[in-house]
C-alpha cells in the first residue's frame, strides 16, 4: 500500500453527501429506479488565501478570523435502487436506462417478471424487495491506492440499503484517461484490484462479472467496523508524518 504520507490530506476528513437526483421523474421507469448520486468531499482549511492540507481543526489559534473550511470534491458515487414490485417491469426499465445496467438486469432478474431469478432468490435472504446497484465509484487519482473506495463505499451502502434484498456491483475502470491502463497486463492487475476492494467489504462474484451482496448479511457490519478502524489508522499516520 502507498505510504499514508503521500495523500493530500488527512483522510479522516473525508465525508459523503448523498443526494436523490429526480430526473426520471417523467419517464416511464420513475416509479421503478431511483438514482442516487453520493458527493465524495474532504474538508480542508484555507489559511491567509492559501490552503493548508492540515485537518479542519488544527489552526494554532481558535476562531481565527484568516482561516476558513471549505469542502472540496475529490470523487463521487452513483446508485440506482431498482423496485421490483412497483412501476414498470424492473428489467426493461434497467435496459432502457443504461447499459450497464441492462448487463446487470440479464444477470439477477427474469424478463419476463421484472424479479429475481429463482436461482438468484435462493441465495438471497427475504429482507426486502428492492435491488441497490452500485453503478459507479471515481474517486481523485491522489487518494487512490489506499483502500477508500472500500470505506466510503460501504458507509454509502450502509445508507442506501434498507427496503433491499440485494445489492450488486460490476468491479471494473471507470476513469479511463490513465495511458498506463493501455498495457492489457495493467488492465488486468487494476481491475483485479478493484474487484478485490469491492470483495473486502463482503461482494461475492456471482455471474459475468456481476457481484452479489446481502443486506443481512453479519459479514456487512464485521467488515464496516473494521475498515473504519482501518481509516482511523490510515488517518493517524498520516497525520504523523505531516506533523
Amino acid at each position: 500500500m502507498i505510504e499514508p504520507s503521500s495523500l493530500p490530506g488527512d483522510p479522516t476528513e473525508l465525508h459523503l453527501r448523498i443526494s436523490y437526483d429526480d430526473e426520471l421523474w417523467d419517464t416511464p421507469q420513475a416509479d421503478t429506479l431511483e438514482r442516487w448520486n453520493v458527493a465524495v468531499l474532504h474538508r480542508q482549511r484555507t489559511h491567509d488565501g492559501g490552503q493548508d492540507p492540515a485537518p479542519s481543526s488544527g489552526c494554532v489559534t481558535a476562531n481565527c478570523p484568516s482561516c476558513t473550511v471549505e469542502d472540496v470534491a475529490v470523487g463521487s458515487m452513483a446508485f440506482y435502487r431498482v423496485h421490483l414490485d412497483r412501476g414498470r417491469n424492473a428489467y426493461w426499465a434497467m435496459e432502457e436506462e443504461s447499459e450497464e445496467l441492462y448487463e446487470t438486469a440479464q444477470v439477477l432478474l427474469d424478463p419476463q417478471t421484472g424479479s429475481f431469478t429463482s436461482e438468484v432468490s435462493e441465495l438471497l435472504e427475504y429482507v426486502g424487495s428492492a435491488l441497490l446497484v452500485m453503478d459507479r465509484v471515481t474517486l481523485e487519482p491522489q487518494w487512490r491506492g489506499h483502500g477508500l473506495a472500500a470505506v466510503l463505499g460501504i458507509e454509502a451502502i450502509h445508507r442506501l440499503m434498507p427496503g433491499c434484498r440485494a445489492i450488486a456491483c460490476s468491479p471494473g475502470i471507470t476513469d479511463l484517461s490513465s495511458q498506463r491502463l493501455r498495457d492489457r497486463s495493467e488492465w488486468d492487475r487494476v481491475n483485479g484490484k478493484i474487484a478485490q476492494g469491492w470483495e473486502s467489504i463482503g461482494f461475492r462474484p456471482y455471474r459475468e462479472n456481476i457481484y452479489l451482496l446481502s443486506p443481512a448479511s453479519q459479514e456487512l457490519e464485521e467488515k464496516r467496523g473494521v475498515l473504519r478502524g482501518r481509516l482511523a489508522e490510515l488517518g493517524a499516520s498520516w497525520r504523523t508524518a505531516a506533523s
